[in-house]
């Protein structure tokens, strides 16, 4: 089968196109035709091995020191069961599936195998029936950015009737949270740049702010809960606390290790095929190019996501 391996850390040139053997599944594993893969700023992150100093080490023992010990990157995708173990009981052949392949990566691939349950500890697999109403591409893209956003809205303790402002609303995470915000009643300001106030706009967000234009801390407008969802520490606790109200909340999307769980991601499912939730896609790109693919996200100028089709019809049936 074709895969994308990365031969080491370093610029997108690193990963390579190889033919590799197709993965036979274990007892408890489905074996997933791939049909679409995510590539998001922690794939980025994984495949330059660029962190901070401080996560330089667990890092290396986590992922591999010279190289990713899982030459086969990508954490999220979305495709159709081939072959099931043995022991397998959730799932069936032919089923159309999303997942977070945590730990195990290799969503960069042509075939995968994922275990049929994944349990609910940080950078485990997590699987289910995809969105009837989204195609592959679209459901590729909703396993960690979508969970991600939800996570962190809880951790906030989100409520009806708040007022919410997410910082880099138009990114992965925030196109998403903008749209749970809103789910949970938030009266929700997003903060973006000034091509992207309209997209924010059209997923629900009462107010938009440029952020190329004004700085939201000194508008004289306080909140309930601000969330920073592209980790770039937009300004401290402290100075976003003059825009809190008193008691308020400020969390980054980089504060600690979330945990993904099964729920959230069947949770995730019904919101979409309810219309109430949708993936926001900006550009697609074929397994073969999936450098330039990462060259993009690294620009930080992506509006939601960007996936990689890889070579199968992305249809919804």
């Amino acid at each position: 089968m074709k895969a994308i391996i990365c031969t080491k850390y370093g610029p997108p040139e690193v990963l390579q196109l190889k033919e590799v053997e197709k993965p036979t599944p274990k007892d408890n594993e489905v074996l997933v035709k791939i049909h679409a893969a995510a590539v998001t700023v922690s794939d980025c992150i994984v495949r330059s091995g660029k962190v901070n100093i401080l996560l330089w080490i667990p890092m290396r023992i986590f992922i591999g020191f010279r190289r990713p010990r899982k030459p086969i990157l990508g954490l999220e995708l979305a495709g159709q069961i081939e072959a099931i173990g043995k022991d397998v009981t959730r799932f069936k052949k032919g089923d159309q599936i999303f997942a977070f392949t945590g730990k195990r990566f290799g969503a960069y691939a042509e075939y995968t195998c994922l275990p049929e349950d994944g349990l609910c500890m940080p950078a485990d697999c997590i699987m289910a029936l995809k969105p009837s109403n989204e195609t592959y591409a679209e459901a590729a893209a909703v396993p960690s950015r979508g969970t991600l956003a939800l996570y962190f809205l809880r951790k906030g303790n989100i409520q009806n009737g708040q007022k919410v402002l997410i910082y880099g609303a138009s990114g992965g995470v925030g196109t998403f949270a903008v749209q749970l915000a809103k789910y949970f009643g938030a009266e929700v300001t997003g903060v973006c740049s000034t091509t992207n106030l309209e997209l924010v706009k059209s997923l629900g967000a009462d107010k938009v702010i440029d952020y190329t234009k004004e700085d939201f801390t000194n508008s004289g407008e306080s909140y309930d809960f601000i969330f920073d969802a592209v980790g770039k520490r937009y300004s401290s606790k402290l100075q976003c606390k003059k825009a809190l109200i008193p008691n308020g909340k400020y969390i980054s999307v980089d504060d600690g290790t979330p945990k993904l769980y099964l729920e959230d991601l069947i949770l995730l499912k019904e919101l979409i095929e309810a219309g109430k939730i949708k993936s926001v896609i900006d550009r697609r790109y074929p397994l073969e190019q999936i450098a330039e693919a990462h060259r993009y996200v690294e620009t930080g100028h992506k509006k939601g996501n960007v996936v990689i089709t890889v070579g199968h019809n992305d249809k919804i049936s």
